[in-house]
C-alpha cells in the first residue's frame, strides 16, 4: 500500500527541529496510545542524542489498558525515555507534565533561568489539545484533519518553562508495511490518501483475531465472521449499507466499521502489541538482508 503524505510544509518542520534540536534540554513526543510504535518517529532518537525523553501515550481512553502497560515497560527500555499515558478527559493528568519535565531536566545550567522543551508528534494525535491544557487557553489550532499545525512556534507556559511546538510531522518512508495501515486507522493521514476498504479490511482481520467480542457486540452479531469481507458485509448488512440486488455497499460498511473503531465506539482497542511489533521487526531484517546488495556495474568491454 502506498500513501503520499509528505507535503513540503513537513519536510521544512524536519530541518527546523534539526536547527534548534541542540538548544533544547528536553523532547516530549506525543503518541497514539493505540498505536505507540507506528506513531512514533523514527528519526527521533538519532535528532535528539543523549536528551531525555518523554513518550505521552495520548488517546489512552481508547486504549486497551493492559496494552498500554505493555507498551511502557517497552518503550522506557530505551536510554532516556520515560512514559505518561494522557487523555484530554483527566486536563489535571495532563498538568503533571510540566512537573515531570522540571524532574527529569533537574538543575538548570548556572547561565540560565529558563527550561526549553520541544514538543512534537505526527498529525491528529491530540498534541495541539495537550498544548491547549497546558497553557490553559486556545494556543494550539485543534481539529480532525490531520497537518492543522503548519509552523514552529514558541509557547511560554510559565516563567522558567518554553514549550517550542512543532507541526505534525510524518517520513518520507515507512518500512514496516503494517504501521503504513495502523497510522491510516488512526487517522494519522487524510482519508483521501487511501481506498477505505483497503484499509478496513485490515483493520477487521485485525478485530476478529484480537477483539471478537467488541465486534460481536458493537454490531449485534449472533456468529463471528470468517474473514474480513465476511465482516465487512455482516456490517453492511446490519446497518443498511445494499445496493440494488441486495449486494452489500462495501465502501459504506467499511466507513461506518473505520469511524466507530476511531471514535472508541468499539470500546478500548490497542491495534499494535509489542510482541506484534518484535516479530514484524525481524521480518523486516529478513527481507532487508534478503535483497541484493547494490554495487557499481562492470562495464561492458566490446572487442572488434
Amino acid at each position: 500500500m502506498a500513501i503520499h503524505w509528505y507535503p513540503g510544509h513537513m519536510h521544512k518542520a524536519n530541518k527546523e527541529i534539526k536547527e534548534v534540536m541542540s538548544q533544547m534540554d528536553l523532547i516530549i513526543e506525543v503518541l497514539d496510545a493505540r498505536i505507540p510504535y507506528s506513531s512514533q518517529n523514527p528519526l527521533l532518537s538519532s535528532l535528539r542524542g543523549d536528551k531525555p525523553c518523554i513518550k505521552v501515550l495520548t488517546k489512552s481512553d481508547l486504549a486497551d489498558a493492559d496494552m498500554t502497560r505493555q507498551w511502557q515497560a517497552w518503550l522506557e527500555q530505551e536510554q532516556g525515555v520515560k512514559t505518561l499515558p494522557l487523555t484530554t478527559e483527566q486536563p489535571e493528568q495532563m498538568r503533571r507534565l510540566i512537573d515531570l519535565s522540571r524532574k527529569i531536566i533537574g538543575h538548570l545550567p548556572a547561565q540560565r533561568q529558563i527550561y526549553n522543551t520541544m514538543i512534537m508528534g505526527i498529525p491528529n494525535v491530540g498534541k495541539s489539545s495537550l498544548i491547549n491544557i497546558l497553557a490553559g487557553k486556545s494556543i494550539a489550532k485543534t481539529g480532525n484533519e490531520p497537518a492543522v499545525t503548519k509552523a514552529q512556534q514558541r509557547i511560554n507556559l510559565s516563567n522558567d518553562f518554553v514549550l517550542y511546538d512543532t507541526p505534525g510531522v510524518l517520513w518520507p518512508k515507512v518500512e514496516n508495511q503494517p504501521s503504513m495501515y495502523r497510522l491510516a486507522i488512526s487517522g494519522a493521514v487524510k482519508d483521501t490518501a487511501y481506498e477505505y476498504d483497503d484499509i478496513a479490511f485490515f483493520a477487521a482481520e485485525y478485530l476478529i483475531n484480537a477483539y471478537p467480542d467488541s465486534l460481536m457486540q458493537r454490531f449485534k452479531l449472533e456468529v463471528l465472521p470468517e474473514n474480513e469481507l465476511d465482516l465487512i458485509e455482516a456490517i453492511g448488512r446490519k446497518r443498511g449499507c445494499l445496493q440494488s440486488g441486495g449486494r452489500v455497499d462495501l465502501d459504506k460498511a467499511s466507513k461506518i466499521l473505520l469511524t466507530e473503531l476511531r471514535s472508541g465506539k468499539l470500546g478500548r482497542i490497542t491495534l499494535e502489541s509489542p510482541k506484534m511489533i518484535d516479530k514484524e521487526l525481524i521480518e523486516l531484517q529478513r527481507k532487508k538482508e534478503a535483497e541484493p546488495k547494490k554495487g557499481k556495474k562492470k562495464k561492458r568491454v566490446y572487442r572488434p
